[in-house]
């Protein structure tokens, strides 16, 4: 049976299309490049200054000199280019990024993200994120619908903003939501769940879609 996280990674993919120059955060988005659909090539950019990332290093099968922004072993394919942190924020600010996938502690109805510190504790910073919500043309958040119980879909985040208004889409194992003016439209669910189920684990109100659908599965 397939995890959450690959359930989420596998939906997210299907966002992708061919051609389109992606930055996928670390952590579950990093996934998303192992569920490519057939005859769909994309180019991965990483914030440390690679255009043309491959897959994850298999283990035994490093180089110690290729890591991506998450410090990951990873391989480049035929014509990477690599460079400073500049150039790549240069790219990333200038909107020559298609889609970013990261993953969040919070999203809000308006599609405002928190993303980069829990209050209190040791935690990274914010790397990237912040450049890629604002420079990014399309923003999926891919994560776990709650955390601990509760709900990390609100109606106004609670957390410090990573970035306002950016979010375009949210993919958790429960659901698919598109962030619209009118708030969380709700489009697919998956399939065994109910909506009365996802809203009861939601902190704001769903728009239910007319042509509600039931979420693609591995």
């Amino acid at each position: 049976m397939a995890s959450a996280k690959e359930i989420i990674a596998y939906r997210v993919a299907q966002e992708l299309h061919d051609g389109d120059v992606v930055n996928l955060g670390i952590g579950l988005p990093t996934l998303v490049a192992n569920y490519l659909p057939e005859g769909v090539h994309i180019t991965l950019q990483s914030e440390n200054g690679i255009i043309g990332m491959g897959p994850l290093s298999e283990p035994g099968k490093e180089d110690k000199d290729l890591i991506n922004a998450g410090n990951q072993n990873v391989t480049v394919l035929p014509g990477a280019v690599f460079f400073d942190s500049a150039t790549s924020f240069g790219i990333i600010r200038g909107g020559h990024v298609d889609l970013t996938v990261l993953g969040a502690l919070q999203v809000d109805e308006t599609g405002s993200l928190a993303s980069h510190i829990v209050p209190g504790k040791m935690v990274p910073g914010m790397g990237g994120a912040m450049d890629l919500v604002v420079g990014a043309k399309k923003v999926i958040i891919g994560m776990v619908h709650s955390a601990k119980g509760e709900p990390k879909l609100l109606k106004k985040i609670t957390l410090p903003a990573t970035a306002i208004n950016r979010v375009h889409m949210i993919v958790t194992e429960l659901c698919v939501i598109e962030v619209t003016e009118k708030g969380f439209l709700l489009k697919e669910i998956a399939e065994g769940t109910t909506v009365e189920e996802i809203q009861s684990q939601t902190g704001a109100q769903l728009i239910i879609a007319d042509d509600l659908k039931t979420m693609p599965s591995l």
